[in-house]
């Protein structure tokens, strides 16, 4: 039955044809975002999940950055206590050898002290200097934290958070303090190695065993400063470990974002060049629905 008021053909063809123009608009908006799952509405499932992993990628990379502060300022305070243990040349093992060398009967001792005066005042703007964006743990003052927290980590488990940290103590590297309690300031023996002075000893016995005195004294904050500097390159080790860590798990969870929402950009472009074809046939299909109509027009000529 032919009827001018109902064209199922046409109705039949119209309906195709809104079925392929819908496939070819979302085929265009992943062609044209790289996503399959752009929004909640394309799957709420994989959209969240994918969501949250961003938010996770997010804290990681703050977390690298934070790693990156945290290696800059310990590696100032490392290069600082080597600086301090020093060599042949200055620092600590400098002074030990002038002390040393000071124990020699008949030397002149104040020309001694000079040197030993230089290497106390290089010492201590070593210390002084040891500052990495308005942080020194090797010259401490009271507004100085006693621990320090380095972020290193970042995971979530659930809806549960946790951030890792490196906690360190800042009195194990405080070569100087404002109560004089650190490594270098400390007072044993009536001085501290800071203010060790020999200018006016002797030869006597009771000189000399103040020289031993001021040795064993030198002697034992090589051994500190070395223990903080060797403790700071752990922790450089550490840091270092982490950094390479954080870095490939964030492109670890880049990888799992792609496997959930990203297009397959071959899938789609050839489902493109399918529904383009599928729409002009839908449209000459439309054209041919709406003319069989026209035909009627003969029958009452």
């Amino acid at each position: 039955m032919s009827s001018l008021l109902t064209n199922s053909t046409a109705m039949t063809a119209l309906q195709t044809l809104r079925s392929v123009s819908s496939q070819l608009a979302t085929t265009q908006t992943r062609i044209s975002t790289g996503q399959r799952v752009s929004t909640a509405s394309d799957n709420a499932a994989y959209w969240s999940i994918a969501t949250s992993m961003r938010a996770d990628n997010a804290a990681l990379s703050a977390v690298s950055d934070s790693l990156g502060l945290s290696a800059a300022t310990v590696d100032t305070e490392y290069t600082a206590l080597t600086s301090v243990v020093g060599d042949s040349n200055g620092g600590l093992t400098k002074l030990q050898s002038l002390l040393v060398e000071a124990k020699t009967a008949g030397i002149d001792r104040t020309k001694i002290q000079a040197d030993v005066t230089q290497i106390q005042q290089q010492m201590q703007a070593t210390a002084s200097a040891a500052t990495f964006n308005g942080v020194n743990w090797l010259s401490t003052t009271t507004a100085t934290p006693t621990t320090v927290d380095l972020v290193s980590s970042y995971s979530r488990v659930g809806s549960t958070p946790t951030t890792g940290a490196i906690t360190l103590t800042v009195a194990n590297y405080s070569l100087y303090t404002s109560s004089t309690s650190g490594i270098l300031d400390k007072v044993s023996g009536g001085a501290s190695v800071n203010t060790i002075d020999i200018s006016t000893l002797t030869d006597s016995a009771a000189d000399q065993t103040t020289l031993n005195g001021y040795i064993a004294q030198v002697t034992s904050a090589i051994n500190s400063v070395a223990s903080a500097a060797a403790n700071l390159g752990a922790v450089k080790n550490r840091i270092s470990t982490n950094t390479d860590f954080v870095k490939s798990l964030m492109d670890s969870v880049s990888r799992g974002v792609g496997q959930l929402v990203d297009a397959d950009m071959n899938q789609e472009s050839t489902r493109l060049s399918a529904l383009q074809v599928q729409q002009q046939l839908g449209v000459q299909a439309l054209s041919i629905a709406n003319s069989s109509s026209q035909s009627i027009l003969s029958l009452f000529r």
